[in-house]
């Protein structure tokens, strides 16, 4: 079943003093999603955002606010991100000990529910929550930190998860974050990727960031053709 792509820039890598207008200036030209990254410093090893700025960004842009919680136990927060303004909430299948409570509550609070896994992680424990999901994050490289080479390792999972919603859950969108940039976006894309999130390759483009946003945008519309 085909589905829509989507871009969707990561504000890891924004200039913090400068977040609305990079934010402003990535709505102009054509992101379809703000991503958050959530992380707590204890499942990954950066400490990042938490619903404050959520809600900052709900305030300063009319995009639909993709948060992926990289912390433990995802449950003790997902109010308050729902709160905070999220449209989608994505939680680990590594982090989370209720994970289909977590992911009906998600959805009961009013937002997509959505569930991410590590490089390291196979495709095969998702089996008994795909149909709760509207979204599979795929993980293209340890999470953490912004920058690093994308993991081709993880092309195969990409495909495979790819292969289980179309069997179980058609709807859901497969998202893919970390490495992305023009050269890895046609890999992820082939193996089934829809939703591609860039941090780096956007918002510390030698050219700035609409151009990186274009170049994006320009790669996936010419491998839709």
């Amino acid at each position: 079943m085909s589905n829509p792509n989507f871009i969707a820039p990561s504000i890891l890598s924004a200039d913090f003093a400068r977040l609305g207008e990079q934010i402003a200036e990535v709505e102009a030209n054509g992101a379809d999603w703000i991503h958050i990254d959530v992380m707590d410093g204890h499942f990954v090893p950066n400490l990042t955002m938490g619903p404050f700025i959520v809600k900052t960004c709900k305030r300063i842009s009319k995009l639909p606010l993709d948060v992926h919680l990289m912390i433990f136990s995802p449950e003790r927060y997902i109010e308050d991100y729902a709160a905070a303004g999220a449209n989608r909430l994505t939680v680990h299948v590594e982090a989370s000990n209720q994970l289909h409570r977590t992911l009906q509550t998600i959805r009961q609070l009013g937002c997509k529910p959505g569930v991410a896994l590590n490089p390291g992680t196979p495709a095969s424990i998702l089996e008994p929550i795909l149909h709760l999901c509207d979204l599979v994050l795929v993980m293209t490289v340890n999470p953490g930190y912004s920058g690093q080479e994308f993991l081709p390792e993880t092309l195969p999972k990409i495909r495979q998860i790819r292969e289980m919603l179309d069997k179980e859950n058609p709807k859901a969108l497969v998202e893919v974050d970390g490495g992305i940039s023009v050269h890895t976006l046609p890999q992820v894309k082939e193996a089934g990727a829809q939703v591609f999130v860039a941090a780096s390759a956007i918002f510390n483009h030698s050219g700035g960031i609409a151009t990186g946003l274009r170049e994006l945008k320009d790669r996936l519309g010419k491998l839709a053709l």
